[in-house]
């Protein structure tokens, strides 16, 4: 299992949205105006738990859609 980190996250959330370029999505930005939803925050979710041993839940992901927010939520070292 690799660390999850905020790059991967960034990267991860611009594929799922298909964005070219993850340093185009503010990490502060909400991600909904960026067109994510329930269906992609659950991918993404299920993703990392899969790759990375995340340990978050749907709802906290949910209720802050936002990158900044994850990396603290998902216990990213090194943030």
């Amino acid at each position: 299992m690799t660390t999850l980190t905020v790059q991967k996250i960034r990267e991860d959330v611009a594929d799922c949205l298909g964005e070219d370029d993850p340093a185009e999505i503010p990490l502060d930005e909400n991600l909904v105006d960026y067109g994510l939803d329930s269906v992609r925050v659950m991918t993404l979710l299920e993703r990392w738990r899969r790759d990375h041993g995340a340990e978050a839940s749907f709802v906290d992901l949910a209720e802050q859609p936002d990158i900044e927010a994850w990396v603290k939520i998902l216990g990213v070292a090194g943030s």
